[in-house]
């Protein structure tokens, strides 16, 4: 029998800590028991990631505390794959186990509601006070009920209801409460759809992987509109009727509520739903229901891919090409790569969903590692939006001053708006104006802890920093040279918001970024309101910009669209034509045809020219050539090495100093350069100065990492990250 528990600890040490397991522990202790152990002068919880029967330093082992609940809080095969995190984004493993418990679990004091219940023992009172006589009669009358509620029924305290229960003429008891993110929302239920012969082949490619004895990964590539959530539910179904779970990703919160309930309704309470805008009681609750099997299926983003479903049969990753499924801090790992890792794990099928797949995930089929299911037309064989594409150049020249609105967008908001039809308008940038100058002598407000301008939100009349959040007021005079004139250069989707306030008066207008969106439900009673038509015009940022289905949407107008493509980003082309594409996908989903129109100052850009005619293959077959003579994914992997801290010199010495011990072991088949200063300099104070490694296989890069980091000690102030297929060069 195992005597020694391997323990990871709650602070970062990247190791193992072996400790005795007591005998009145024996039967207790499992892989992912949460414990409490003793550590150097304190104590801490922990994890344990094994057991063993040896340990190099028995003679020295400290025992264990105590065990946290009674049952283990980390299935065996999400402890497995927290270690494939660790090992393959080069994180420490405390990380890892932390990623895939949610903090509402893991943290101390997590834990069921609790009520106290009062019900009537069925004895007959015979002396009693008037209060405590209306307390029982209460109870009579209406039944078991909470101490809360037969207090505010019957105006009393504790007292009587206390009295009564020492007379035995009440119990009192303890009850769990489940915390319901979706409590008083009634749902029509709804029955499978009949399918088109695209979904229907896609559904039974789909189905053959999930009844394999060694299920894979299928990359569902369906345009916009072509019922890819229909195949997910059936699909899922199918699982079902197996006996087997399934997890749902989607990558905004924002899409979430619609996903939620379109599963909700097929579905019923079978559901959990795991995402950031739950509060933590509700988090906890759905997570417990989900480890106690009343929930089959788990929906979220990200971090729901960790869900303890028992026997999952089916992982489905929808927008599997959206850079919100990459985590920003350690371990940074990708959601969709992970979601294929637990499958292998699991021996469950994966499905990737997408219009515009992620290059990684086409090549993979292309290289036979992905079964494809396609489906290129759209359901009951609506027609794709008509794309226009507008030159802005020559709007300017026309009217010889820069356009927000071109002369078409604006006749065919007018036009709707006739009809009773709805537009949506998409600008990926918020706030008033994009940055403030003085044209006397050319002061830009800049941001004192980012290498960049701060935006001006008029509504709060500030500046306003998107990278760190600082905020200022807005000077009254140029600081340097004292002239009272501003120019309020570039715009965000609140300055769109004011001027269709002026071009479209009787319109009814919402606009959805990150400034609006503040409070818990914004996201769905916006969205209500749009499909009952109580708004006219949405007006929005990329939270808009893809998931959402609203038929009576037949126009769609995309701002700036080659804003993206000035980014110093090899990833920068193929994020415009998702974007474009995802975008034009909100239009003619309906019964009425859709119309997109989209607005650039470089229109023949190959990005815009390939998502105006939907032409995904012909973007990719482009933009390969170009990343296959540059070595870069899906041709190899990348891994930023990113060196940050408040000194410049400090930052720059400590990346040349480890560059100069990881080159002499890096293999000849990574490709590697000096380090040199990111692409945004400076941020949140820090300065930045980046180390870029390409190569076929990734542990050729990561492993060189690791034996240089545990020999360098980077100076004080001075921090490491390691992303590994980072997704953004910035």
């Amino acid at each position: 029998m195992a005597r020694i528990a391997k323990v990871v600890v709650e602070i970062s040490l990247d190791r193992e800590f072996d400790y005795l397991i007591p005998a009145h522990l024996q039967a207790s202790i499992k892989v992912g028991s949460q414990v409490n152990v003793p550590f150097r002068s304190r104590e801490l919880r922990g994890f344990v990631v094994g057991l063993s029967t040896y340990s190099a330093f028995a003679d020295k082992l400290k025992p264990i505390s105590g065990v946290v609940g009674e049952k283990p809080l980390i299935p065996d095969e999400i402890m497995k794959l927290a270690y494939w995190i660790a090992e393959y984004y080069c994180a420490p493993i405390e990380h890892a186990v932390r990623t895939v418990l949610p903090s509402a679990v893991r943290k101390r004091g997590a834990k069921h509601k609790k009520q106290l219940s009062v019900a009537l023992t069925g004895k007959t009172p015979e002396k009693i006070s008037a209060l405590q006589d209306e307390v029982f009669q209460t109870l009579e009358a209406h039944g078991a009920m909470t101490i809360s509620e037969l207090k505010e029924r019957t105006g009393c305290s504790d007292s009587p209801i206390r009295t009564l229960e020492k007379l035995g003429l009440v119990t009192i008891s303890e009850e769990t409460i489940q915390r319901d993110p979706h409590a008083g929302m009634e749902l029509l239920r709804t029955k499978p759809f009949d399918l088109m012969v695209e979904q229907q082949t896609a559904l039974d490619i789909i189905n053959a992987e999930v009844d394999q004895e060694k299920p894979g990964t299928v990359l569902l590539h369906g345009v916009t509109g072509s019922g890819k959530t229909e195949v997910y539910l059936q699909a899922i179904q199918h699982a079902l009727d197996k006996g087997k779970g399934a997890i749902v990703l989607v990558p905004e919160i924002a899409l979430t509520p619609q996903t939620v309930d379109r599963f909700r309704s097929r579905f019923g309470e079978c559901i959990a739903v795991l995402h950031s805008s739950l509060s933590d009681g509700e988090r906890h609750d759905e997570w417990h229901r989900i480890r106690n099997g009343e929930a089959k299926i788990a929906i979220g983003a990200r971090s729901a891919l960790f869900s303890p479903i028992e026997n999952v049969g089916l992982i489905v990753v929808d927008e599997e090409h959206e850079a919100t499924y990459k985590q920003d801090e350690s371990p940074r790992y990708n959601a969709r790569d992970v979601a294929v890792m637990r499958g292998h794990l699991e021996n469950c099928c994966v499905v990737l969903g997408s219009a515009t797949p992620a290059m990684e995930s086409f090549a993979n089929v292309k290289n036979g590692r992905y079964k494809l299911a396609e489906m290129l037309m759209r359901v009951d064989d609506r027609s794709m939006p008509l794309m226009r594409v507008v030159d802005m150049c020559i709007e300017k020249e026309r009217d010889g001053r820069p356009q927000i609105f071109s002369r078409e967008l604006v006749e065919g908001i007018y036009d709707r708006l006739n009809v009773g039809e709805q537009t949506i308008l998409f600008l990926n940038r918020r706030g008033f104006s994009s940055s403030l100058q003085c044209e006397q002598c050319g002061y830009v407000a800049e941001c004192s802890a980012c290498s960049v301008s701060m935006t001006y939100h008029k509504r709060d009349h500030k500046l306003m920093c998107h990278i760190c959040g600082a905020e200022e007021k807005v000077p009254a005079r140029c600081p340097k040279c004292s002239d009272p004139d501003f120019k309020y250069a570039g715009m965000g989707t609140e300055k769109i918001e004011e001027v269709l306030e002026k071009i479209c008066p009787n319109a009814r207008v919402a606009r959805m970024d990150s400034d609006t969106m503040r409070k818990k439900d914004s996201y769905r009673t916006v969205l209500d309101k749009f499909r009952t038509g109580k708004i006219d015009i949405l007006l929005g940022t990329q939270m808009i910009a893809k998931g959402l289905d609203f038929p009576n949407v037949t126009l769609v107008g995309v701002l700036h669209a080659d804003m993206s493509l000035h980014v110093p980003d090899f990833r920068a082309g193929e994020r415009t034509f998702q974007l474009l594409t995802q975008v034009a996908g909100r239009a003619g989903r309906g019964e009425k045809a859709g119309e997109v129109i989209v607005q650039a100052y470089t229109p023949h850009h190959p990005a815009i020219q390939a998502a105006r005619s939907m032409d995904y293959e012909g973007f990719c077959a482009q933009d390969l050539e170009f990343r296959k003579e540059l070595a870069y994914p899906p041709f190899s992997h990348l891994v930023l090495l990113t060196f940050k801290g408040e000194s410049e010199l400090d930052v720059m010495g400590a990346a040349d100093r480890f560059f100069e011990r990881l080159e002499p072991i890096l293999p000849d088949s990574v490709s590697h350069c000096p380090p040199m200063p990111a692409p945004l300099a400076r941020a949140k104070g820090q300065w930045r100065y980046q180390i870029m490694l390409r190569c076929e296989h990734t542990v050729k890069m990561t492993k060189p990492i690791r034996y240089v980091q545990s020999q360098y000690k980077l100076p004080k102030g001075v921090t490491l990250t390691v992303d590994v297929d980072a997704l953004s060069l910035l």
